[in-house]
């Protein structure tokens, strides 16, 4: 009955809003797969998008933060009036939600991938796939954004990408995961700082929860690895390993000691870690991965995010009842083979950034709308990268076929698309003619 009365709301588009709580809700507006969630002290939401923005919701009305020229993959609030955000730019921001606007604080080397606060309210942890940790110092946070501070420092030792960081309560300890398939600790002893490997898992680590009152940590890696150690002895604890991978999020609440992990088969495994038992194991979408979990304030709501643009969010005590995220349904294929070979190849190659319709609505990438003629970088509401910018491209079969033949890194180096190549050019060719018929109609 619970199902029936959900799947009635839907329809008749009256889902109740996050000022509800405890209610199913979605947060409809980006252009783009919801890469990460935030929740503040007050529970106010941030969503970090590949639509290269973040959003920040008042009920279901979104202000939009736009700084990034790629990616958003993390988002974090250092207090009820500042947070901060990472992208595949590189960059870190900072933004000020008085103000309505924000500045680059930081900037690493390759993409960034988490991002974390110390207790001292003024340094920030920021993780990246340049291999490093980075540490800034900000200060002036009481004054106008325009006085704000920052001092950079970065601690190395791993030997790939980072992916997550996280401070112990405290502040003198930070914990980080990396690709290299390692847990390394970074203990603060005045100016030095003492690394040390305290798990060696083999394969990447993709997540990290620290609660060192309790005396634990729990990981999630690329192989589904889901496990917790003792923070002392770091002996294992417990395995919740479920075979599904790769695990790609996780959440935790003070308030109900649950852990949420999120994984690449579409499930949300809710874990008691003081009973250290799984409670939930709950098929989140429909197909495609979780990407994003963030709890209410409460405890009592997890929120979501995957494939598609749009963050879920179900009250924890009857999530099991209710429905999941449409998943592949909306922004992939659920049955490709269906499908003419040049719309397959436009839904797996170019879907999920562009539209066809005119105006970008708020995707990765401009409106592909009247794209034969067109010259490159011209869409008018979409900011280009000074690539494009001054670009003497004319799109055509031949730049398209040149497009995907060589892929954008070698075709313009510098854009902002994202490195493919289709490479039969019987599928390039299916794909061109897909695009001549469509983007002049304009069709979704």
């Amino acid at each position: 009955m619970l199902r029936a009365l959900v799947i009635a709301a839907v329809c008749a588009g009256s889902v109740v809003g996050p000022a509800s709580g405890q209610a199913f809700f979605t947060l409809k507006g980006h252009g783009g797969p919801i890469m990460d969630i935030a929740v503040s002290p007050a529970g106010q939401i941030a969503t970090a998008s590949f639509d290269n923005s973040v959003g920040l919701w008042d009920g279901t009305a979104p202000a939009w933060f736009e700084g990034h020229r790629a990616a958003v993959n993390t988002v974090g609030f250092w207090s009820d009036d500042v947070f901060a955000s990472g992208g595949d730019d590189f960059k870190v921001w900072l933004w000020s939600t008085a103000e309505g606007a924000g500045r680059p604080v930081a900037e690493h080397t390759a993409k960034v991938t988490d991002v974390a606060f110390g207790p001292d309210g003024q340094t920030m942890a920021t993780a990246s796939w340049d291999t490093t940790i980075g540490l800034t110092l900000v200060t002036g946070q009481d004054g106008p954004m325009a006085d704000w501070q920052a001092t950079r420092r970065k601690l190395t030792g791993h030997k790939a990408g980072v992916n997550a960081v996280t401070f112990s309560g405290d502040g003198k300890t930070i914990y980080s995961a990396s690709v290299d398939g390692t847990i390394r600790s970074w203990r603060f002893d005045g100016p030095q700082v003492v690394s040390n490997v305290i798990v060696k898992h083999g394969f990447g680590v993709n997540e990290l929860i620290v609660n060192d009152a309790a005396g634990w940590l729990a990981y999630g890696a690329t192989d589904g690895g889901t496990r917790i150690i003792d923070l002392e002895t770091r002996a294992q604890i417990a395995d919740f390993t479920l075979g599904r991978r790769p695990i790609l999020a996780m959440a935790y609440s003070d308030v109900t000691q649950t852990l949420a992990v999120g994984d690449g088969q579409g499930y949300i495994m809710l874990i008691d870690t003081e009973a250290r038992k799984i409670t939930h194991d709950f098929r989140a979408s429909r197909s495609g991965p979780v990407w994003a979990l963030a709890f209410s304030p409460d405890g009592r709501s997890i929120h979501a995010g995957g494939i598609e643009d749009i963050m879920y969010s179900w009250p924890v005590d009857t999530m099991s009842a209710l429905e999941p995220m449409a998943g592949g349904t909306r922004s992939f294929l659920e049955k490709p083979e269906s499908l003419p070979n040049g719309e397959r190849q436009f839904k797996r190659k170019c879907s999920i950034c562009h539209t066809l319709t005119a105006g970008s609505a708020r995707k990765a990438g401009p409106s592909l709308h009247g794209l034969f003629g067109r010259k490159a970088g011209t869409v008018p509401d979409y900011s280009y990268s000074p690539t494009l910018d001054t670009s003497e491209i004319v799109w055509s079969a031949e730049t398209i076929n040149g497009l995907f033949d060589l892929g954008p890194d070698h075709f313009i180096p510098g854009s902002k698309m994202p490195m493919q190549r289709i490479v039969k050019k019987q599928d390039r060719d299916d794909l061109i003619d897909y695009l001549r018929v469509h983007t002049a109609q304009g069709e979704d």
